[in-house]
């Protein structure tokens, strides 16, 4: 699990084998499950509540990394409602989103990983996976 820091171009969107996870679930950790593109590897992408990812707003700060619209044509994120623009104002289910590139371990192909997380209302919290994509440095 790393930082992405170089400017990269979202090529492919892989499924995930769940991408909802709530309460008890996510205790400890939630892991989803996805095919490498290229060479077909089975990969699990693990998801630590508060110490996994970095802030989304990383990623299109000053379009350093992709730009706005780019996360919203692929619908990575959408625009937050303006009741929880205190979260940012890209986000996934208007919750605290992040994001996390992670490698085949086989290919060495290089893949995002777009999550929110947080209480979606009182006694309800979910961690809910927006995808995984491949992606290329430019």
């Amino acid at each position: 699990m790393y930082s992405i820091s170089k400017r990269i171009f979202i090529e492919n969107q892989v499924s995930v084998e769940k991408d909802r996870f709530s309460n008890a679930e996510i205790d400890l950790l939630a892991g989803a499950k996805f095919k490498c593109c290229n060479c077909g590897q089975e990969n699990t992408v693990k998801i630590t509540p508060y110490e996994s990812g970095f802030p989304i707003f990383q990623l299109y700060n000053n379009e350093k990394v992709l730009a706005k619209d780019e996360l919203l044509r692929h619908k990575i994120v959408s625009e937050t409602s303006k009741t929880s623009l205190h979260f940012g104002e890209l986000t996934v289910n208007d919750l605290p989103t992040l994001y996390f590139g992670t490698d085949c371990p086989s290919c060495g192909s290089k893949y995002i990983c777009i999550f929110s997380y947080g209480e979606k209302q009182p006694g309800l919290t979910l961690l809910t996976i927006s995808g995984v994509w491949e992606y290329n440095e430019i």
